[in-house]
């Protein structure tokens, strides 16, 4: 999608949007994207879908996230579908994709072999149709293929174009550790970025098991499922609403609506509750958009991406940038009390802690 400048038809302005850099990448990303999951080509399509996409760019959100299996590609068709009919510049957006499940049946039409990741990349390419996306991310890690062939297939990607960075989506510290051994001992590029599901009540994985590789590596993480599917907005605190996620996607969710209803559930739930209580009386803000400010706030976050499913909720998850500055230590204190559930750090085995600057050197 290179169109002329007589084509271009919507400026970008970030309207005062922070942007990180997407891990030790020099690529800048908004604090805030958008991302296609169950969304655009599934329960959103046609105008809407356009509303929604316009709506972001206006207000400073120029980074799309979708996948191929994100409906099986349609989610990819309406992205580049509405970026041409909006006119707007290729240089000024940051789109990713997502490889791994495909979009048919096949011993080949799936998983991160070499065959897959290369024609799978080119698929992906002809319906957002755009001659390459900024990142490339593995969608999940594949068992059962070489990490020698995966990286390799991912630099060869980049090497051609398609791709300026590649990452990963909910790997483990372990399998990533083996990606960025291998890129080294090749002199090749390792992934630049995790995508991994981190909110209030999903921390382990963003907080603690990725922690050494922050530090060594400087991951950067774009984050899905910042309000646990809608259950930080506290819509669910009474039951499933017509016309909420939990409703229109019932058979996708059925575990988790089931869950709600166990003693764990009602607990999460009545966190909610003190959350939105907290939120209304010392931020005069929704519980929604804390959740929101408190994921933007973590040093490891590089985007949060978003997945409204209306153009007046984007606007709504957008005035968490004004919540983000009152995050002050001692509502982070509050934040946790209620939460309860911080990841414990190793254990020392009775070792004296190292000084506040001694420790960040390991």
């Amino acid at each position: 999608m290179v169109q002329p400048e007589s084509e271009i038809k919507l400026e970008y302005d970030s309207k005062g949007m922070p942007f990180r850099r997407l891990g030790p990448s020099g690529l800048r990303v908004p604090l805030f994207s958008y991302g296609g999951w169950l969304t655009l080509g599934q329960s959103v399509v046609g105008d809407p879908c356009k509303e929604i996409i316009k709506t972001a760019f206006e207000n400073g959100i120029n980074m799309f996230d979708t996948a191929e299996a994100y409906n099986k590609g349609e989610c990819e068709k309406e992205l580049g579908r509405v970026f041409k009919e909006l006119g707007l510049r290729r240089t000024d957006l940051v789109i990713t994709t997502k490889l791994f499940w495909g979009v048919r049946a096949g011993p080949n039409a799936g998983g991160l072999s070499r065959k897959h990741i290369i024609e799978g990349t080119q698929e992906s390419l002809a319906r957002l149709q755009v001659e390459y996306v900024d990142v490339i991310f593995a969608h999940r890690c594949d068992v059962n293929v070489p990490m020698e062939e995966i990286v390799r297939a991912f630099n060869y990607v980049i090497d051609k174009g398609w791709a300026f960075y590649w990452g990963t989506s909910e790997w483990t510290a372990q399998q990533l550790e083996e990606a960025y051994h291998v890129a080294n001992k090749l002199g090749l590029v390792g992934p630049v970025s995790e995508q991994c599901q981190h909110h209030m009540f999903h921390r382990d994985r963003a907080e603690k098991e990725y922690a050494p590789i922050y530090k060594k590596y400087h991951l950067g993480n774009t984050v899905f499922s910042p309000l646990a599917s809608g259950l930080l907005t506290g819509k669910y605190n009474d039951g499933i609403p017509k016309g909420s996620r939990f409703d229109v996607e019932k058979d996708f969710f059925s575990s988790t609506i089931k869950a709600l209803q166990s003693p764990e559930g009602q607990e999460k739930i009545r966190k909610v509750k003190e959350l939105t209580k907290l939120a209304k009386e010392e931020l005069d803000t929704t519980p929604g958009n804390l959740a929101l400010a408190w994921v933007a706030k973590n040093p490891n976050t590089s985007t949060v991406i978003l997945g409204a499913t209306k153009p007046e909720q984007l606007l709504e998850n957008l005035k968490a940038l004004k919540v983000i500055p009152k995050l002050t230590p001692e509502i982070i204190k509050k934040i946790e009390k209620i939460l309860d559930n911080k990841p414990e750090s190793h254990p020392t085995y009775g070792r004296p802690a190292l000084d506040e600057f001694g420790k960040h050197l390991y």
